[in-house]
């Protein structure tokens, strides 16, 4: 995951996201909010989808990798009700400690990213939630 801070101003977003697609950049998952706590202020996070595009992220576009969230996942599926807090139930029992998620449908399907404290606990969620 990449960050950057932005002016919450028209544009601020933009900014970022036409410099990564000049640059060539393919981004799997982008999110993007003001920053309550700094007034004239917000953040993007984005995940590159490809190794290229990680290191065309850090190049003049003031993105910095957040080293808190060591592992995603991503998780898609047939959407139903409830589906994301069945998920989240089978890896709270398995003990495992969400550091976020963000989640949305998209017609009939659902996708959620998951992130995790360690490559670890990536690893015994992706095995959990395929056992299906």
């Amino acid at each position: 995951m990449w960050a950057a801070a932005i002016k919450d101003a028209p544009g601020g977003v933009a900014k970022i996201l036409s410099g990564l697609r000049d640059a060539g950049a393919d981004l799997d998952f982008v999110i993007a909010r003001r920053a309550p706590d700094k007034p004239g202020t917000g953040v993007v996070f984005c995940y590159p989808a490809a190794r290229r595009s990680r290191d065309q992220c850090s190049r003049n576009l003031g993105l910095q990798r957040k080293r808190t969230v060591s592992s995603r996942l991503r998780v898609e599926g047939d959407n139903k009700p409830g589906v994301a807090a069945q998920l989240t139930e089978k890896l709270a029992a398995a003990g495992i400690k969400l550091h976020g998620l963000s989640a949305a449908v998209i017609g009939p399907r659902f996708i959620i990213y998951i992130g995790l404290d360690s490559a670890e606990d990536a690893a015994k969620a992706a095995s959990l939630l395929t056992k299906e």
